[in-house]
């Protein structure tokens, strides 16, 4: 199996507070990853170390054959897509649905002068039918629903054909339909043998989609249990990662979680 994330004996450090202490951690080329822990557990310091955005304090990252300290940086983000609320409030809210997928080739956000081959169009064109977006290609992006602009956000993620793909609270302030057509989307992208590697940051096992083959939980920046998803998302694990009593129900292959 290709290694696509390693991670040995990681720990990050500010101050006083230990983000994420002695993580070990290891992302195959066909895995599909969930990250579930409640607010502080640490989630959003992992995925900064696998983008890059941020250094451990001890231990190796490793990222697609490359170690975070002794590699351009720069070289490495192309080859990782990233869905996350803070890039959408950079983008531009007049930038049309397609220049936004269309410019991810250039790493850019606000599409400017660049030069596009017809083939970079088409792709994006073929991105946006493959999300149910083509028709609102050139519709700007601040005209757009929550749920219609994580599809777009999706849709520029993939766009350079990435090795990694990370998605940082997808479903975050999606109402029920919005979140269930997303949950959907990426059901269907999971079960895509062709697509990446990927890792979803969430706190709700209901955003959970069909297709995701591994868990693991954080609490308070160490790894509650990590490995195959029916082997972790389980109510004495998640339990005691959030620090209640749970109820974990699956039906159709998803995921719900009440309070005993």
């Amino acid at each position: 199996m290709v290694t696509v994330v390693e991670l040995v004996d990681v720990s990050v450090r500010r101050g006083n507070t230990m983000l994420l202490d002695g993580i070990n951690w290891r992302v195959g080329e066909s895995d599909r990853w969930v990250v579930l822990g409640a607010n502080g557990a640490g989630k959003t310091t992992l995925l900064r170390l696998l983008t890059g955005d941020l250094h451990p304090t001890s231990g190796m990252v490793g990222v697609l054959d490359e170690v975070l300290g002794a590699v351009n940086i720069f070289d490495l983000r192309p080859r990782i897509g990233l869905v996350s609320q803070v890039f959408q409030e950079r983008v531009p809210r007049n930038e049309t649905v397609h220049d936004l997928v269309v410019s991810a080739g250039y790493a850019v956000v606000g599409r400017w002068k660049e030069e596009y081959e017809d083939y970079d169009h088409d792709r994006a064109d073929a991105l946006l039918d493959r999300f149910g977006m083509l028709e609102l290609r050139d519709r700007t992006f601040g005209t757009l629903s929550s749920g219609e602009r994580k599809r777009v956000e999706i849709a520029r993620a993939l766009m350079v054909d990435p090795e990694l793909l990370l998605l940082d609270e997808p479903a975050a302030g999606l109402d029920l339909a919005g979140r269930e057509n997303l949950v959907q989307l990426l059901g269907h992208l999971a079960a895509d043998v062709t697509a990446p590697a990927s890792v979803m940051v969430t706190h709700h096992v209901e955003e959970i989609p069909q297709g995701i083959t591994h868990a693991m939980l954080l609490k308070k920046g160490r790894v509650v249990a990590a490995g195959p998803a029916r082997d972790v998302l389980t109510e004495p694990l998640m339990s005691e990662t959030f620090d209640i009593p749970l109820r974990l129900l699956m039906s159709q292959g998803r995921f719900t979680a009440r309070a005993r």
